[in-house]
């Protein structure tokens, strides 16, 4: 049985996500669909493929990931391609150089009829039957050479200092930054620190988890994908502290 997951910005209200999931099990009933989420908001391919980036590896190999993340900006085109033993089906729009740092050369453009009004439905039907099968990624479709690419904000460093951004705030409202521990660590080598955010007070410890502070206090650790997090423990930190998107987060080592 496949295992076949689904990260899509069409939400729960509409017929969208159904109608991709009930073409699927008419191609095969031997699928184990997933839903990863389809609350992405709507054409933010840097929360897509922040989600489906930190969430993929935790499935089997061989597992397929469909992801729908605003197909339509301008020239419309599909690709597949194949790393670290999961495949990937979605739009040529930049969201996978998100995921990773280079698709590679080994990705490969999707036929769809061009007067389809909803042809996702299609290309993913034909990318799920096509692997399944077993065939090989090569014999897909074309090559899809030069794929568009995304550069995804990195953190600006100093001998004493990391600046980043938060890049997603959770269903906790949790802000998560573009921070990594090992570059923390890396530029931190083990000195005292401050983490300054808006004008609130800055944090100067690093938590492993929310219940290390008393309810209501800010916080932050790193969490499970390894990036910095900011929270309150028990509390909303995105309304409580103002942190939103692409708000500036700054560690000063000293």
């Amino acid at each position: 049985m496949a295992i076949v997951t689904l990260t899509t910005d069409f939400g729960k209200s509409d017929y969208y996500a159904a109608l991709i999931k009930g073409a699927l099990l008419g191609c095969s009933e031997s699928i184990q669909l997933v839903d990863i989420t389809h609350d992405i908001p709507t054409f933010d391919i840097v929360q897509g493929a922040f989600v489906l980036g930190n969430t993929f590896r935790a499935f089997p190999e061989g597992s397929i990931h469909l992801l729908s993340v605003n197909n339509y900006d301008g020239n419309l085109a599909f690709i597949a391609l194949e790393r670290e033993g999961h495949y990937f089906v979605g739009p040529d729009n930049g969201v996978f150089s998100l995921i990773f740092d280079n698709p590679g050369n080994e990705v490969y453009r999707l036929p769809y009829d061009a007067g389809d009004p909803f042809p996702m439905k299609t290309v993913c039907c034909h990318a799920v039957e096509h692997i399944m099968a077993g065939k090989p990624l090569n014999e897909i479709g074309l090559p899809a050479g030069d794929v568009e690419q995304r550069i995804a904000l990195q953190p600006v460093i100093s001998e004493s200092q990391i600046r980043g951004i938060v890049i997603h705030v959770d269903q906790y409202e949790n802000a998560i930054t573009n921070i990594g521990k090992q570059l923390f660590e890396k530029v931190g080598k083990g000195r005292k620190f401050s983490i300054q955010f808006r004008r609130n007070e800055p944090i100067r410890k690093v938590n492993n988890i929310y219940h290390e502070v008393p309810v209501g206090e800010p916080l932050a650790f790193f969490n499970s994908s390894g990036f910095l997090e900011i929270a309150v423990n028990m509390g909303k930190a995105s309304s409580l502290l103002g942190l939103q998107l692409d708000d500036m987060v700054q560690v000063d080592f000293y």
